[in-house]
């Protein structure tokens, strides 16, 4: 069984800064022979979707008139 892992109370308000205002994302705790290391955060950004078309309709060209070619 592995070594037993203690959270002093640095570590837990490094953990809890991590979390702070975290919306959308995860934070990922790496452990090295029963000690933290490092601490990871990835943030993701979520827009509803109303926005999302719109952005959509913003970037897209005027259609092509068809030509009548065909393309393999």
């Amino acid at each position: 069984m592995g070594k037993s892992l203690e959270i002093d109370e640095l570590w837990s308000k490094r953990i809890s800064q991590s979390l702070n205002g975290l919306e959308y994302g995860a934070v990922q705790i790496i452990v090295h022979d029963g000690r933290i290391v490092q601490i990871e955060r990835t943030e993701r950004s979520r827009f509803d979707q109303e926005a999302r078309v719109q952005q959509q309709e913003a970037t897209q060209t005027k259609p092509v008139k068809a030509t009548g070619k065909r393309y393999p």
